[in-house]
């Protein structure tokens, strides 16, 4: 019985570690006070842990749940347009409600399934683009800290890939020690505090950053979760797993949170022989990895005071190094098809140009504008052909 929980700590660990900073500088960039990206941070923690606990005892399987790393990336590139946090509370709501309704009714689910594949990963990789720079600026502009940040991640990627962002995290933090000193240990905004954010809803934020999220949750993250589970013999509960993580993420919202859903990466760690031979015992491993979320959650302040201390560059860099890996596969994804990498690149330049457009962020417009030329080449296409 130990493989198991060895797989879940393992998946909790790696899982928390590699992206914790890309929440935290997500929600600060939609408007979160520290207190409130604290608190955020905490609530999907807590709602990770409550789906991914209830889910292993009830179902028997390992059903992983994360939070949205690409998510958390699509807030992290809204940062130019100067959201109030209550609008981005608000637009988070939407996309859960619309997670919840895609588990409820399962035509809106393959709807999302059915956007074609080249523009949503388009739309992603247009998303981390700008955030997968920021370890290049990093080094030229703090050289003595971020470059042992990238280094160690490039030996470890190599080596042990699993903790290669981990690591580098490690040595971020060292970095933020030696240039900031210990004072942001004190006082009591390290002490886990829910703030409860009452939403508010406007068009342009939920047209900004509530679609774009939902649309990346589902096909960046629920879509391969449900492949992880099918690859390794799991008939996925696409009912149960898109209402329970649209139910924790509307919850979680409230508190400043953005979103959870099935996770892939972590999915693969803990849903394969290497976490328990016997595959009807598997599930251990994911109750393992909600329980340790609990106190992961706890930790909240101190990860949100670490980031607050540190110098942004750095801690965007890390977060850059975090996606790189799902930016390369978005490029592959959208690029794929020969046929329609017009509309792909398009998608992703609209995106990646931090466009604001009547007060609608770039994410949208890329989505808009990548299917405007995607069945623009389509018609033209099967013009030519009827033509033949």
């Amino acid at each position: 019985m130990l493989q198991p929980i060895s797989a879940g700590f393992i998946a909790a660990i790696s899982g928390f570690a590699s992206s914790f900073v890309l929440v935290i500088a997500g929600l600060r960039a939609v408007g979160a006070s520290p207190a409130q990206a604290s608190s955020g941070l905490m609530a999907v923690c807590f709602a990770v842990a409550i789906v991914a606990i209830v889910g292993s005892l009830w179902l028997k399987i390992p059903i992983a749940v994360a939070w949205s790393t690409p998510g958390a990336a699509v807030l992290l590139a809204a940062h130019g347009g100067h959201l109030k946090f209550s609008n981005a509370v608000g637009a988070f709501l939407v996309s859960s409600a619309l997670i919840v309704l895609s588990g409820l009714w399962p035509a809106l689910g393959r709807a999302i399934v059915r956007i074609p594949k080249p523009l949503a990963s388009a739309m992603l990789a247009g998303v981390l683009f700008p955030i997968c720079l920021a370890p290049i600026e990093a080094v030229s502009t703090l050289p003595l800290l971020a470059a042992p940040v990238v280094i160690v991640w490039l030996v470890l990627f190599r080596l042990a890939p699993r903790w290669a962002v981990p690591a580098a995290m490690v040595v971020a933090v060292v970095a933020v020690l030696l240039s900031a000193g210990t004072g942001w240990l004190g006082g009591s905004n390290l002490l886990p505090a829910p703030v409860f954010v009452l939403p508010s809803f406007d068009l342009f934020t939920i047209l900004s950053v509530g679609l774009p999220l939902f649309v990346v949750t589902m096909a960046g993250q629920n879509v391969p979760g449900f492949t992880v589970l099918s690859t390794y013999g799991y008939s996925g509960p696409p009912r149960f797993a898109l209402v329970a993580t649209g139910l924790g993420s509307g919850a979680a919202n409230l508190f400043g949170g953005h979103a959870i859903n099935l996770g892939a990466i972590t999915a693969a760690i803990m849903s394969g022989p290497e976490a328990q031979p016997d595959m009807t015992k598997r599930w251990v491993a994911t109750l393992t990895n909600g329980i340790l979320y609990i106190p992961l959650g706890l930790a909240a302040g101190v990860a949100a005071a670490l980031v607050s201390a540190a110098p942004t560059v750095l801690i965007t860099a890390v977060a850059g190094l975090a996606v790189l890996g799902a930016l390369v596969t978005s490029v592959v994804n959208a690029m794929e098809d020969p046929r329609h990498r017009i509309s792909a690149i398009v998608t992703f330049l609209v995106v990646a140009s931090g466009v604001v457009v009547v007060g609608i962020g770039s994410a949208f417009w890329g989505l808009a504008v990548g299917a405007i030329v995607y069945a623009w080449l389509g018609w033209r296409r099967r013009q030519a052909i009827e033509a033949r």
